[in-house]
């Protein structure tokens, strides 16, 4: 028998009043219960997966991973499905920059040309897609301020597009100046823009939207400062850490644009990187490097020595798979306390996006024994 003849007499109009009804009714249970106990969605315990692989010291454990709208809000029961059917799933399809404010997660994904919004308190996800003079072409890396503007690099349209909280479309930052735009970070009421193919760090005025200075000055591809390819960036602690993707290092400068010093370098040994992208650092100014070839993240202490690396060759969740940008959290840690192991105190949230992959994004969880 199909579903449509167990309730013969309810109509399209009037399943949400009898939904509601019968969830206030004593019967609600007894049928929810029924249901669910022939439900396939029971929780099944996971292997607790930590680096570095004992018998060191464990450092970073994985949680979980965010794919698609499911992952936030989850299927419904078998009786909210017999009267509201399946929750339709959104996927994440194919992320790259991705920035977190206010238990909000904003995921740029460039295929899907549009912003994905994760809701970790109301548990909700959708897509912010932009009209008008706003509409996004392909948004590659975002960030959010204090006052929860949200700035978003569109590589295709080859500027920095700001929108207010409720959506709307405050302003716009480039002009002839910023041929290729690829990340962006607000600091200091500056909006700081790494323009790849102008091997420059833009550096604009949050209000007037005005160029202040680019930096580094040199044109010659010699010298050790020259930016030949700058992707990711990340300011800390009066210094901004760019990803140059064609040299294959990170490129330390201070505020003012002075050249500090880089960490890395090309080849395929421990503290080396092929395909460097996305950059975190952390309280202790541990620098987070994310290396799209060797499929994981190297951590460097503020001298630049290696400590550890994380992930790897996807084989299973918390492996990567073209990784793109990992962005630290000290602030949403509740949300994920239950992924936890016991054994383990959290300190602080690590999240990478996998351009491919079933793990779109990779929450890891920075931890201590107890």
């Amino acid at each position: 028998m199909g579903r449509l003849n167990i309730v013969p007499l309810f109509t399209i109009m009037n399943i949400e009043m009898t939904y509601k009804y019968l969830k206030s009714s004593c019967g609600f249970i007894a049928i929810a219960l029924i249901l669910l106990s022939c439900s396939s969605d029971a929780t099944k315990k996971k292997n607790v997966l930590v680096f570095p692989s004992p018998p060191s010291p464990p450092k970073i454990q994985y949680l979980t991973s965010i794919s698609s709208s499911r992952d936030i809000t989850g299927q419904r029961s078998g009786f909210e499905r017999l009267f509201l059917g399946k929750r339709k799933s959104i996927p994440i399809k194919k992320p790259y920059g991705l920035s977190i404010f206010g238990g909000n997660i904003f995921v740029c994904d460039t295929q899907a040309d549009a912003i994905e919004v994760i809701d970790l308190e109301a548990k909700d996800f959708y897509y912010f897609y932009p009209v008008g003079s706003g509409k996004l072409k392909k948004p590659m890396n975002c960030a959010v301020d204090a006052d929860t503007v949200l700035y978003v690099v569109d590589v295709s349209r080859k500027d920095i597009t700001a929108f207010s909280k409720d959506g709307n479309l405050v302003g716009k930052y480039g002009g002839e100046e910023l041929i290729k735009p690829i990340d962006v970070f607000i600091h200091d009421d500056k909006v700081w823009v790494s323009d790849i193919d102008g091997h420059r760090i833009r550096v604009y005025d949050k209000e007037t939207r005005e160029l202040l200075f680019s930096f580094p000055e040199t044109d010659d591809k010699e010298d050790e400062e020259f930016l030949h390819a700058p992707t990711n960036i990340t300011l800390a602690k009066g210094k901004i850490y760019i990803t140059d993707f064609l040299d294959f290092h990170v490129k330390i400068f201070d505020l003012k644009g002075n050249f500090l010093k880089t960490i890395g370098g090309l080849g395929q040994n421990l503290g080396q990187f092929s395909r460097p992208k996305g950059v975190a650092v952390d309280r202790d100014e541990n620098l987070y490097v994310v290396d799209a070839a060797f499929d994981n993240v190297q951590i460097f202490d503020k001298d630049g020595r290696l400590l550890m690396f994380f992930g790897g060759t996807y084989i299973g969740p918390g492996y990567m798979w073209l990784p793109a940008t990992i962005y630290i959290d000290y602030d949403n840690l509740d949300y994920f306390r239950e992924y936890v192991d016991e054994k383990f105190n959290l300190k602080y949230l690590i999240f990478v996006t996998n351009q491919y992959g079933p793990d779109r994004i990779s929450i890891y969880g920075f931890v201590d024994p107890k």
